[in-house]
């Protein structure tokens, strides 16, 4: 595949290339962990040509493997921020992709202050933290990746002698050395309590602290842009999933999610008590040398007033009120934290107390240490509130109307659920001024935890975070009926009749529910109920797309069309009842659940569909791979923020082109016609189930929940995650691919020479058609049907293995083509030599990972007692290592 991949850590010799350099310096030390660990096997780890063992030297070998595939991703990591520090030093800001100071750079230059601050009060971003099972890291091992990078980070520094250079890098060897004797596997599945510490860490870590720095780059940029006296709203808005998202998860309970609510608000008001204790213990400020206004020292001895500890704070620190106002403040909290005594009403009291003080300081001319001490803090008190995260609640449609049933059959037999009278009861009850409750005592233990969870929602509606929890979001959203039945079940709850405080957000995951979506908005708008409800005074709705499910349902093409046009039917239809949607962007890591570079994918989204407000998954892999540090954390999120803040000057209008919507459309449905043909071969979950590792997945205890929803066997069952993960781990990949060669070659023959008119066209200017075709091309150069047909290999039946194969090699040869003819680049990744670069480094390690695989698969199902399982396990982990993601 191209040009000859360098073997495993090999660097290049010139001393100016940093990551190379790094890399030299990374791989001695990791070589000499091994020579000490485990000396049998360094020569084969640094031979990628020689074949793995596949007896006693296995373990230790794919170990050793797996570290350097992590240690690789550091410095890649570490290199990038450096080189975007680099760059804003030689070049300024602006030059810098996806900041804040290119955006405003970029936008009109006739564009005014007071146009600017109304952009800027639409803009807001949700990033939500799943505990999707995509994660094959232990968190042990996470936090030692974290320490490795800032080593690296200390080592940037030109002042270190030889001596403190040599004394970080065997810091840095004994961290790699900590790896080894760790390990990397997982030997019990993680708790669900596991799960929500490991989310709260990256708070802790890197995202409590990068939110105050994305806030002091966004004002910087607008002053530069507009001057001074601009006032920048907080854009920022966490979500998580983390002990909410019961979707087919029977552990996450009524009793997790209020867990899960207490162990981040505890999380927050731990760092706004620590950081408070430490500007108390700074601001030194005593009223003997600089005298405060008077209304100013009144206002600061109030909130020492309304502090439990009054009478003491009063005493202590005589004359040093801003010490005295802070420990009130922290002393608040702490009575809040413990249960002790009163505390804050609600978080906006706290952010005013905060604001109070800021302003003194700035009172007294003292606006650096404001900006120290106190900015950081009233930005973290905006965006995280008492709460951390938003918590949002999942669960399936399926769920919701098994209980439902279950409450109407007390009182005689229950409707069918979808007919006419299911349809007719829904509306009827839910007109009902005076619903009579179901009798919880004659309901099953499952109907009483969806009764109780949507309880405690209530509940947490009217504490001092109302944002502490989100809305419920529906998984597989198929009707209205199916949201109306969350309204009524939540009036059984103690919701109102008039009108529920309850978000209820559609997820619409297939591709014929993302053809619905419409009409389903358009039928539970008509029940005055819903629309009461869903009206807020913004006038949004949010509404979820699902990319996985989408995916699996029709493949890649075809489902990332069948977002955009979604989006843009629900944008048009919304506006008829006078509300706009707010998408959430159920994305994953790989391309095939909606992975893309965040810049660029923003930018193809339909003009007039983002209007400054978005949410999107982060999920597994992708939390580590964002938010592990400060420095990647504060980057990741101004490129969020900034491509939004990008995409707001539009209104809402159809394709430039109708010519090149007519063939994307095509396209997508000749795409479609392909994938789905080869999904309905007899025999393809035999195929999948058998050239796969799919099975054995559940070997690795990388997630809380099962691999299928409902304990089922059937593909619909199957969750998208291990879907995608079966596939990269064979390296079919089809599910980044397959359709677009059979897609191109059929509206070719349709069109004649129109086509490639057409088709250059829309390589060239339409965005959305260029992402996919990037997509694509990254997805073949990381498929390999060399080794794909090893694991077709393990297929008993051979007509099947043959029939199944050759048709995704027909397709991957046209595929193929169809790039060469669109792009004219020879291979697969041409276009992107940094990836394919770095890919091609690490490959070679990979592609003989694949071939053991394969051999323990074969004896793991011929030989059970084998004791292949550790080594099977540890190939899923390299294998995703190298490619960076699972699913």
């Amino acid at each position: 595949m191209g040009q000859a991949a360098k073997p495993l850590g090999e660097a290049a010799p010139d001393p100016d290339d940093y990551a190379a350099s790094l890399t030299d310096d990374l791989r001695r030390l990791w070589c000499r962990v091994i020579a000490r660990r485990a000396p049998q096997v360094l020569a084969l780890v640094q031979d990628p040509s020689a074949p793995l063992p596949g007896q006693a030297a296995t373990v230790p070998c794919l170990q050793a493997i797996n570290i350097w595939f992590h240690l690789t991703r550091i410095i890649d990591e570490n290199a990038a921020m450096r080189a975007r520090r680099m760059t804003e030093a030689a070049q300024g800001p602006e030059a810098v992709e996806g900041s804040f100071a290119k955006t405003l750079a970029e936008l009109d230059p006739k564009m005014t202050v007071a146009e600017f601050s109304d952009l800027t009060r639409q803009l807001s971003v949700g990033p939500t933290i799943t505990a999707h099972p995509t994660e094959a890291k232990r968190v042990t091992v996470l936090e030692i990746h974290r320490r490795i990078y800032r080593h690296l980070v200390a080592l940037e520094a030109q002042r270190w002698t030889p001596r403190e250079r040599d004394d970080i890098l065997q810091d840095i060897e004994s961290e790699i050395d900590l790896l080894w004797m760790t390990g990397e596997l997982r030997l019990e599945r993680p708790s669900l309590r596991d799960e929500i510490e490991w989310g709260l860490q990256f708070f802790r870590d890197a995202i409590y602290d990068a939110v105050p720095q994305l806030f002091e780059r966004f004002i910087t940029a607008g002053r530069d842009r507009f001057g001074e006296g601009l006032a920048i709203t907080p854009c920022l808005r966490f979500h998580s999933w983390i002990g909410g998202d019961r979707d087919g998860n029977p552990n996450v309970t009524a009793a997790v999610t209020r867990d899960a609510l207490d162990r981040a608000r505890h999380a927050i008001l731990d760092r706004y008590i620590d950081d408070l204790k430490t500007a108390a213990a700074r601001l030194s400020i005593t009223s003997r040398i600089v005298a405060l206004p008077a209304g100013v020292e009144a206002a600061i001895r109030a909130i020492v007033a309304a502090s439990p500890d009054a009478e003491r704070l009063a005493n202590r620190n005589p004359g040093e009120v801003f010490r005295q106002g802070l420990t009130a403040v922290a002393s608040r909290l702490a009575a809040m934290r413990d249960g002790t005594g009163p505390g804050y009403a609600s978080v906006n009291h706290f952010i005013a107390d905060l604001t109070t003080l800021e302003e003194a300081l700035c009172a007294i001319g003292a606006e650096r240490l404001a900006a120290r001490y106190l900015s950081p803090l009233r930005w973290q008190a905006e965006t995280f509130g008492f709460r951390t995260a938003t918590l949002d609640i999942r669960q399936n449609s399926t769920v919701i109307t098994a209980v439902l049933a279950e409450i109407w059959s007390l009182s005689g037999p229950a409707p069918e659920p979808g007919s006419a009278d299911w349809s007719r009861r829904l509306r009827d009850e839910l007109g009902r001024p005076d619903l009579t409750h179901a009798s919880r005592s004659r309901l099953s233990p499952d109907a009483c935890e969806l009764l109780d969870l949507l309880a405690l929602m209530y509940r947490a509606r009217m504490s001092d975070d109302p944002e502490a929890i989100g809305p419920f979001i529906l998984s597989m959203t198929r009707s209205a009926d199916d949201l109306l039945a969350v309204f009524l079940l939540a009036r059984h709850a103690g919701f109102g009749a008039e009108k529920l405080d309850l978000r209820v957000v559609p997820l619409f995951e297939t591709i014929d529910d993302l053809r619905r979506a419409p009409a389903v908005f358009d039928a539970l708008l008509q029940v005055p109920l819903a629309q009461r409800s869903l009206r807020t005074r913004d006038a949004t709705v949010e509404v979820m797309l699902g990319y996985s499910d989408s995916n699996k349902d029709g493949g890649f093409l075809c489902s990332t069309y069948e977002l955009d046009r979604a989006q843009r039917r629900l944008t048009e239809s919304l506006a008829r009842h006078r509300l706009r949607p707010v998408f959430f962007h159920g994305r994953g890591g790989s391309v095939s659940r909606g992975g893309a570079p965040t810049g660029r994918a923003i930018a193809a989204q339909p003009p007039g569909t983002v209007q400054g407000r978005l949410r999107l998954t982060e999920q597994g892999e992708v939390v580590s791979s964002k938010y592990a540090n400060r420095g990647t954390a504060q980057a990741q999120l101004e490129l969020l923020a900034s491509s939004v803040l990008g995409h707001l000057p539009v209104k809402v209008q159809p394709l430039a082109d109708p010519e090149h919507s007519a063939a994307l459309e095509a396209l997508a449905g000749l795409s479609q016609t392909a994938y789905c043909a080869l999904m309905a071969e007899p025999g393809f979950i035999d195929y999948f189930q058998q050239a796969s590792p799919v099975e054995e997945l559940a070997m690795l205890k990388i997630g809380s929940r099962p691999a299928r929803r409902f304990g089922a066997r059937s593909l619909a069952d199957l969750r998208a995650i291990p879907w995608v993960f079966a596939w990269s781990q064979n390296r079919h990949m089809i599910t980044g691919w397959y359709g677009f060669g059979s897609a191109f070659r059929a509206f070719r023959q349709v069109r004649g020479a129109e086509a490639d008119r057409i088709l250059a066209e829309m390589f060239h200017r339409h965005r959305l058609f260029r992402l996919m075709v990037d997509e694509v091309e990254k997805s073949l150069m990381l498929t390999d049907l060399t080794l794909a047909a090893e694991y077709a290999g393990l297929v008993e039946d051979q007509e099947l293995r043959q029939r199944i194969f050759d048709k995704v090699q027909q397709e991957h040869a046209a595929s193929l083509q169809a790039l060469r003819d669109l792009t004219g680049a020879p291979l697969p990744g041409t276009r992107f030599p940094n990836m394919r670069e770095r890919f091609n480094t690490l490959r070679p390690q990979l592609d003989r990972i694949n071939r053991l695989q394969v051999a323990l698969l074969r004896r793991a199902r011929t030989e059970p007692a084998s004791g292949t399982t550790v080594p099977l396990m540890q190939s899923m982990n390299c294998i995703a290592a190298g490619l960076g993601w699972t699913g």
